[in-house]
């Protein structure tokens, strides 16, 4: 047994450190948290100065078993978390659990997982801060103390189920607030003019010079007018001026800066981000990467000009210490950089590859030189107008830090930047015009936020830290009062007015505006809830008041502030209000009148009902019942007007009665969707259905139109002694022959198709081989076999393990080699994508995006993860024992005396072979 037990948070950062450290030290991981607050109301003793009840988590127990086991044998006890108040806060709380003593108990921190940090930290150990751990416990009591009384509130005072938190519900207020500036912008147009001339440069050559108007016309005569006068014009350059200039690099990245750049860059979530990052911290590649802090050690620094040197040279060296602007950071700390500049790249997946390389990049870059430029300003005259047009242009002279990195920005609504290099010009120098272009252009609203955006927000107003980011956007997004994702634009007209050859003429054009990519929008039920708290509880949502409570944990960190005092003060006059609140607040359910209808004189209305937003209709007198209606996708209740509730309570559409059947035909909403449908009036006919045909609406089929519908099933007539039917079925349009079906082909029209075309598809069938029996090889991909198969849901390619469904619209025995090539690295690249966390215990256990959210893929398992663990958070440990209560579960469902099923990947040794039965593990309890 080694005489000095390391304890780390997690595996991966156990493994590395292990490799550094002799044979007289053993590491262990506390898989992250290990005790938290009681899940009751008896979390915290209020009466009792805020004493929190702290509990071992259910999942922790035998991981604390063990570690105290290792404890008492070992010498000496260093607690190695991380340097923040939450791994500070951990150390502690392993302490406390494993009643550790402060006699042979140390801590140590370092920002770097290397060798000589990690040595430099055994040397130089410290006891456990309790300020810093004072700040993390009086934010997480505070956290606990606001949603544990607000929450109950909104289920009293809106619907069931839904909850609050201190910084949660701020960010809900930015996303709700910038949308309704969204939805409040009143677009206004100008027209931008754009002039193109032609040069002709020292060696014969036509080059263009584009200039523009300074200012714009704010109606279409005037751009009109503008450009009539200008016909026939002379242009002449009435001044050349060249400025100096520099572009410097930006600081080295922190958590929220890396987080917004990896959005912009690589397109990462934010908690993508962080879980890629904590992984290369873990293997020893980049420093901690949670961090305020801008600043580089010496060593780094000079490591860099090392670096730089020896890839760009002398030159390009510019040697700078960046100050934090933030007061809170802590200069101890540093930047997130690489551990090893000479570096470039590592080893690892596509992702943590292109995050390492990203932070690799900007770390060089700060300490590069500035970019040297040189910007040209152009200015043109007309002899018939006196508005001037403008060019610029700019040139790198020097590329300095440009040779490896610039910054992205978030802002999407920029016009096009500089030009870039000019035209040889001089002063006094005639154009000829090529064209002049006054285009209409409108006014920008603001834009909504994406989450790396939201950060940046966050960070700007002082509101969480770099820990409380990533889990503060996924948060909200789990709780349905938020929701990333991609809407279409819409069209919209503008005017284009352009003279050339001596002439004016004006087109009117389409533009598609507001298309949205990755964006963060509020859902209704986000909305009220916001709208509720910011009305009765102003103080907890108020941006500077989060701060304020931000700055004071920080107090609390440096022993400025006890954290009782600080809880107090805050809590006395909350409390009050919770209770005021409860008692006296009316029910929100953000309605919204939107009027009567002009038929049954009922009131129209949009609400939060209980199962989410909707429509009703009910007269003024409460005792009768109200109808109601769900809201159509894409519709909401602070936008959806009085026409369109009225057209959620329209009944069937009547379209017309059938000449030949005198049937009533009409069109309505059944369960799975649109349908038209025939039925005598009397109703006791049994009454014929059909979907409509892609394109159909309910608002625009016409009678002609949906008695085509009823045409199907056609027959067709006989082949082979048997009757042909076309039909349309679950899986699409199909031809039946007795008790055979093929597929229609999808460029042939079930109510058009003939006979004769039946005939071909069937035979065309019959004459290719039976892909089930007999898949097609279409040759070797990395020295493996690609085939082409049928399995229960369609053909797919067979690729090793990979199994890839062929796209509906191509035909399974025209593919190609190439074409599978390309499909099977669609479905690894999209595979990628769905994978949250990879274990390293057993590369078979995944935590993979699903249908429904996260879930954990343990051999032919699908785990459900509890609704309040973060997916990130879940050890190895936590996974085997959910595979264990998962095969356990499964037992009991079977009845007794049956085996339990083998939990995923026992087999193959991923769980380990020595598992009590239930009988057993009773026994032990």
């Amino acid at each position: 047994m080694a005489d000095n037990l390391v304890i780390v948070e997690s595996p991966a950062k156990a493994k590395t450190i292990e490799g550094f450290l002799g044979s007289d030290f053993i590491v262990k991981s506390s898989y992250g948290h290990v005790r938290d607050l009681a899940k009751n109301d008896k979390a915290v003793n209020v009466a009792n100065n805020f004493e929190p009840n702290y509990e071992i988590s259910e999942d922790k127990v035998k991981v604390i078993a063990d570690l105290a086991k290792l404890a008492k044998k070992a010498k000496t006890v260093w607690l190695a978390t991380d340097e923040d108040r939450e791994g500070e806060a951990i150390s502690w709380h392993l302490f406390e659990a494993l009643e550790l003593k402060d006699a042979n108990t140390k801590r140590i921190v370092f920002h770097e997982i290397t060798k000589s940090a990690i040595q430099e930290a055994i040397e130089n150990p410290r006891k456990i801060d309790k300020h810093l751990v004072d700040a993390q416990q009086a934010r997480r009591i505070l956290d606990r103390l606001v949603g544990f009384e607000l929450s109950p509130i909104l289920w009293k005072k809106i619907k069931p189920s839904l909850s609050a938190g201190r910084v949660q519900s701020v960010a809900v207020r930015l996303i709700v607030e910038r949308e309704r500036e969204v939805e409040a912008h009143k677009f206004s147009s100008a027209f931008k003019v754009t002039a193109n001339f032609l040069v002709t440069d020292d060696k014969g050559i036509s080059r263009n010079l584009k200039a523009e108007l300074p200012s714009r016309f704010k109606t279409k005569e005037d751009a009109e007018s503008f450009l009539q006068k200008s016909l026939n014009a002379t242009y002449t350059i009435s001044n050349l001026e060249k400025k100096p200039g520099k572009k410097s690099p930006s600081a080295p990245f922190t958590t929220s800066t890396l987080q917004q750049e990896a959005s912009r860059k690589l397109g990462f979530s934010v908690a993508q981000t962080m879980l890629v990052a904590q992984k290369l911290y873990e293997a020893g590649k980049i420093t901690y990467m949670r961090t305020d802090s801008v600043n580089l050690s010496q060593t780094a620094l000079n490591a860099a000009k090392k670096e730089i040197i020896s890839s760009y040279g002398e030159k390009y060296v510019n040697t700078k210490q960046y100050v934090t602007k933030s007061a809170s950071a802590q200069e101890a700390h540093e930047a997130i950089r690489p551990t090893y500049f000479q570096n470039s790249t590592v080893d690892g997946d596509h992702n943590e590859r292109r995050l390492y390389e990203l932070i690799w990049k900007r770390t060089i870059a700060s300490q590069m030189s500035d970019a040297q430029l040189e910007r040209t300003i152009v200015t043109v005259n007309s002899d018939k107008v006196e508005e001037n047009f403008v060019a610029t242009g700019e040139v790198i002279i020097f590329d300095g830090f440009l040779t490896v990195y610039l910054e992205s920005s978030d802002d999407e609504n920029t016009e096009d930047a500089a030009e870039g290099l000019l035209p040889p010009l001089t002063i006094g120098q005639n154009l000829d015009l090529d064209f002049i272009e006054a285009r209409e252009r409108f006014s920008y609203p603001p834009s909504r936020y994406t989450e790396a955006s939201l950060v940046k927000k966050l960070e700007e107003l002082g509101i969480g830290r770099p820990s409380t980011y990533a889990p503060t956007i996924s948060t909200v997004q789990k709780r349905g009062y938020v929701v990333k994702e991609d809407r279409m634009g819409k069209e919209r007209k503008y005017f284009v007015i352009t003279l050339k050859n001596d002439s004016v003429k004006q087109e009117q054009k389409t533009e598609t505006t507001g298309t949205e990519k990755a964006k963060l929008f509020p859902t209704d039920i986000g909305a009220v809830v916001n709208d509720f708290l910011v009305q009765n509880f102003e103080d907890v949502l108020d941006y500077n008041f989060t701060a304020y409570v931000e700055k004071e944990f920080d107090e609390i960190a440096e022993g400025k502030l006890k954290w009782q005092g600080m809880l107090a003060e805050f809590y006395q006059p909350f409390h009050k209000n919770v209770k005021h609140t409860s008692e006296n607040a009316e029910r929100a359910s953000g309605e919204r009148i939107l009027g009567i209808d002009p038929k049954s004189g009922k009131t129209v209305s949009a609400r939060i009902g209980k199962f989410g937003p909707m429509v009703q209709m009910k007269m003024n007198d409460e005792d009768e019942k109200p109808q109601y209606a769900s809201l159509r996708p894409g519709q909401r209740l602070e936008t959806i007007t009085f026409e369109e509730a009225l057209d959620l309570f329209k009944g069937d559409k009547i379209l017309g009665v059938d000449p030949k059947s005198g049937k009533i035909v009409s069109a309505r909403v059944a369960r799975y969707g649109p349908v038209v449908q025939m039925k005598t009036n009397d109703g006791d006919d049994k009454p014929q259905y059909a979907n409509l045909r892609p394109g159909q609406s309910l608002e625009t089929i016409t009678l002609e139109d949906a008695l085509e519908l009823f045409k199907l099933p056609r027959t067709l007539g006989k082949f082979e002694d048997k009757d042909l039917i076309v039909s349309i079925g679950k899986f699409g349009p199909y031809i039946k022959q007795e008790n055979s079906f093929t597929s229609l082909p999808k460029t042939d029209d079930p109510y058009e198709v003939t006979l004769e075309r039946s005939i071909e598809i069937i035979l065309d069938k019959r004459s290719k081989p039976d892909l089930i029996k007999n898949p097609r090889n279409l040759g070797k991909h990395n020295g493996e076999d690609v085939t082409v198969s049928r399995g229960r849901f369609g053909p797919f390619i067979k690729f090793k393990n990979l199994y890839c469904a062929i796209p509906r619209d191509e035909d399974p025995f025209l593919i190609e080699l190439p074409r599978a090539i390309e499909i099977i690295e669609a479905k690894k690249q999209s595979d990628i994508e769905k994978i949250i966390k990879i274990f390293d215990e057993n590369k078979d256990a995944k935590i993979l995006k699903g249908r429904y959210g996260p879930y954990v893929a343990f051999g032919k398992m699908n785990l459900k993860i509890p609704k309040n663990q973060e997916p990130e958070s879940l050890t190895y440990e936590d996974v085997l024992r959910m595979a264990e209560a998962e095969g356990s579960t499964a037992s009991k469902s079977k009845g007794k005396g049956k085996k339990t099923k083998k939990a995923a990947g026992e087999k193959s040794g991923a769980v380990a072979s020595k598992k009590s039965t239930g009988k057993k593990a009773a026994k032990k309890k």
